[in-house]
């Protein structure tokens, strides 16, 4: 994937969500930024995360970020590689341990944008996270990385307790249980 692909990609983006709605533009504008994969832009930039659940769709894998102190979903900067599904992918390997990663569609399964507080030097900024989709064997061993306090395999029936009720992990919930299983 590179910026043209993400661009298409994202202006054939469809969600029913009025939040998504609302920023959508925002992330199709700023693909032409030269910045736009980079740290460096201070406003905000891309990251990439997967969204991983089990083959039966009953069970997400979340971490708790060690930085912001709340369960989210694997994934993180992309660090001037312009291919998002790679650095979910990448992302999800490195946070987790698991090798049985598999992408259930190369379209985009969510996006959201999100204010990343202060923290030392680095200024208040947004993430304009791209999600993809991914399952995983959820009886392989997990590996937690220095970017978490915990991981674990959550039940669907308890994610909305552990995340709150205005989180973006609720939408991605929403939309697997609504998603066809594919085994």
């Amino acid at each position: 994937m590179n910026r043209r692909q993400l661009k298409f990609l994202l202006e054939n983006y469809r969600t029913a969500f009025d939040e998504e709605k609302s920023f959508l533009q925002d992330f199709i504008n700023l693909v032409d930024d030269p910045l736009a994969f980079s740290r460096e832009r201070k406003m905000g930039h891309f990251t990439g995360s997967a969204w991983i659940v089990n083959k039966n769709r009953t069970h997400a894998l979340l971490t708790l970020h060690r930085k912001l102190d709340r369960w989210l979903q694997l994934g993180g900067h992309a660090d001037d590689n312009e291919n998002l599904l790679e650095v979910a992918l990448d992302e999800a390997r490195e946070e987790s341990g698991l090798t049985s990663l598999r992408l259930v569609d190369r379209s985009i399964f969510d996006i959201d944008r999100h204010v990343i507080p202060q923290r030392g030097d680095i200024a208040r900024h947004f993430h304009y996270d791209v999600r993809f989709l991914i399952e995983a064997e959820s009886d392989e061993p997990l590996t937690i990385s220095s970017e978490s306090k915990d991981l674990a395999w959550i039940h669907f029936d308890y994610i909305g307790e552990l995340v709150g009720p205005n989180s973006s992990i609720l939408r991605m919930l929403e939309k697997t249980s609504k998603s066809e299983i594919v085994i």
